[in-house]
């Protein structure tokens, strides 16, 4: 694995500490610990919990919009739909 630059570590810091990117990582913590304490997901299994409208796009932590899908599926659908996380020109 190869080591973080000083920069890079100082970026991801302060990108972290914004209250968008906090409140977004709480409620896909609320999301998981669901999931969790259902019986959807164990910890370690390589499952995420999936949200079919996007938190992004005005999507929730409910159940009904939650599903227990693989890393791969999850983390990879951005390289087939690019349009939804591209600037628009204007």
């Amino acid at each position: 694995m190869t080591k973080s630059s000083k920069r890079e570590l100082a970026t991801k810091a302060a990108y972290n500490k914004k209250p968008s990117v906090q409140k977004k990582r709480v409620a896909n913590n609320k999301a998981r610990r669901e999931a969790l304490r259902e019986g959807r997901v164990k910890k370690g299994d390589g499952k995420d919990v999936h949200h079919v409208k996007p938190l992004d796009k005005g999507g929730s932590t409910k159940k009904s919009n939650t599903k227990v899908v693989s890393k791969k599926t999850n983390r990879g659908w951005r390289k087939k739909n690019p349009e939804m996380y591209t600037r628009k020109k204007k």
